[in-house]
């Protein structure tokens, strides 16, 4: 079903009729069923309520092929991202073509039902260097792609059945066509669309009221919330930000609204994409920033795409969408004029002051005071909350290295020390005792030890969320499932990886348990130095070899190093008081 207005042109949606929508429920009973990722929750709440038309479902096999090429469907309509349910290998073999599979969420609820019409297997080094400009893996679109998304793509016609269930900042929650309506009951006739996934600043603010002045135009902060990038401020956090600005603009000519977008850090093409989601909102104008939707910094530590990149590319596609793209301007303050300017009004000898979004994280993290001119007091109030000093942050510390190396009596040593020093609850997490208390019906193949690596990560990444210091100690030979909990750490804390590198002539001698001598007889498979694989870590914070120092001078290393990066408070001089009689 289609319908149009003012704001946007035609938007679809996905959502059976009243009437018909037993009957869907009811097929849903008999078809084969499969459980929505994280991920493709947020894909298929926009592909439902119409914000991803003209799209009536996942890609087909052609229009994929024609997007990832062209950046168009096979129609030649511009559409400029990829959107398939990815699927397992098994799975597959549970259907077919024409086939209608139901698509539920983590808790068993019907989302929609899906007509198969595709499935195939793509290439995704190649989906990635067509649509990232890319194979590295350092950036994370990249990383999801290629080492997170599953293997098939299923292509089909979705029948809406059950929007997705949110509990928070409802009142911030309008799909396209409610927020079409609302600009229409309002007599909004221009609104501006701002795209972010940070906090907003002095600089932000000053930027949309000049903005919404030149193209009298109503303003909504139209954040995204779905995932962004690995290590960004969450959402709650941001969204009260947003709350403590919005009476920084005239009464009632600023909103906020939430965008459960699964972003893909795209660049470019990312901007073509949020600017006709923003066009099936209903916005007039969209505000296209300097390395818009950019991933940070690539494995040689450059930008993965030009600062002005994605501007030019929406811009070149203007005649196309039925939005008015607005290009930010980059403002820096100038001191000594004690005001925000555009590059092109600085005076011969101003460079202007800038402070990124990584500059300002550090500067929270040190728990050093953020400049006045920057930011808001009452944002930085808020910002402090959720992210305090490092020294006061959750973390994890990951030790990996061979059976044998010293890592579990390093861990240890580190646990008793931390302990000592205060500051945070402190739970270790060693391969043997997890083995025994939550992984005891696991063997050791390699899949099962992944799962327990797994399992380890989840555990850690629920002590750091809630400010603890969790310390692991499993071997943990292989990267992808490093990296796996990695990213389960970060995204709620700190995440510390230590090798500990000591050879494995040196681990094989000490050999307490016997392990390496049953090996080298047979009587152990897949040992993991003998015959299944140790990757050593690439970069991790910190190697030790622990036949070349004393324990107790092992662990002295660690915490200094942790001292050293402020994830551990300095302690502070006994102040001497001094009492006149």
């Amino acid at each position: 079903m289609e319908n149009s207005s003012a704001h946007g042109g035609s938007l679809i949606n996905l959502y059976v009729e009243d009437d018909l929508l037993q009957a869907e429920k009811e097929k849903a009973k008999s078809n084969v069923s499969w459980d929505l990722t994280p991920r493709q929750m947020f894909d298929i709440e926009l592909l439902l309520n119409g914000a991803f038309s003209p799209l009536t479902g996942y890609l087909s096999e052609a229009d994929y092929n024609s997007v990832i090429e062209n950046m168009r469907l096979a129609d030649g309509t511009l559409w400029p991202m990829p959107i398939n349910l990815d699927i397992t290998a098994a799975f597959r073999e549970k259907i077919n073509l024409s086939d209608e599979i139901t698509l539920r969420d983590p808790e068993g609820v019907v989302i929609a039902n899906l007509t198969v019409t595709d499935i195939w297997t793509p290439d995704k080094e190649q989906e990635a260097e067509k649509v990232f400009g890319t194979t590295d893996t350092t950036h994370p679109g990249v990383h999801t792609l290629l080492n997170e998304n599953n293997p098939i793509y299923v292509g089909g016609r979705l029948t809406g059945v059950t929007p997705p269930l949110h509990y928070d900042f409802r009142q911030y929650r309008r799909s396209p066509s409610e927020l079409r309506q609302h600009f229409a009951d309002e007599d909004i006739n221009n609104v501006i669309a701002f795209q972010t996934r940070n906090p907003i600043h002095k600089a932000h603010v000053i930027m949309m009221k000049r903005l919404m002045a030149k193209h009298q135009a109503n303003l909504v902060i139209h954040t995204a919330v779905g995932i962004t990038k690995p290590g960004d401020i969450d959402h709650f956090c941001r969204v009260r930000c947003y709350e403590k600005i919005i009476n920084k603009f005239p009464q009632g000519t600023a909103e906020i609204d939430l965008l459960p977008l699964a972003m893909r850090m795209g660049g470019p093409r990312e901007a073509v994409w949020q600017s006709i989601i923003r066009q099936n909102y209903g916005f007039t104008h969209f505000i296209v920033g300097r390395d818009h939707a950019g991933p940070g910094r690539n494995n040689n530590g450059g930008l993965f795409y030009g600062p002005t990149e994605a501007q030019e590319l929406v811009s070149s596609l203007q005649d196309e969408l039925n939005i008015q793209i607005l290009k930010a301007p980059f403002l820096r303050y100038v001191k000594d004029r004690g005001e925000f300017c555009e590059e092109h009004e600085l005076m011969s000898g101003e460079a202007g002051l800038y402070i990124s979004g990584a500059d300002l994280k550090e500067l929270l993290c040190k728990g050093e005071k953020v400049p006045d001119w920057f930011a808001f007091p009452e944002v930085i109030e808020e910002l402090n909350h959720t992210l305090p000093p490092r020294s006061r942050q959750g973390i994890t510390l990951f030790f990996t290295g061979l059976s044998g190396s010293g890592k579990s009596t390093l861990a240890n040593g580190v646990m008793v020390k931390l302990r000592e020093l205060g500051g945070r609850k402190v739970s270790l997490l060693d391969g043997d005792i997890v083995r025994k208390n939550l992984s005891s019906e696991l063997t050791f193949s390699v899949e099962h030890r992944n799962l327990n690596i797994e399992r380890i990560g989840y555990v850690a990444s629920e002590i750091t969320r809630n400010g603890g210091a969790a310390i692991c100690a499993p071997i943990a030979p292989f990267e992808k499932t490093r990296e796996t909990v990695r990213k389960m750490i970060e995204d709620v804390g700190v995440f510390v990886e230590i090798h500990v590198s000591t050879p494995i002539e040196v681990c094989e001698a000490r050999d307490r348990k016997g392990f390496y001598a049953m090996a080298r007889a047979g009587k152990i498979k897949d040992f993991t130095g003998i015959d299944s694989p140790y990757e050593a870590p690439k970069n991790p914070q910190l190697r030790i070899d622990t036949s070349q120092h004393e324990m107790s001078e092992a662990v002295d290393i660690v915490i200094d190093m942790l001292l050293e990066t402020g994830l551990l408070a300095k302690p502070q001089p006994e102040s001497k008081i001094e009492y006149e009689i």
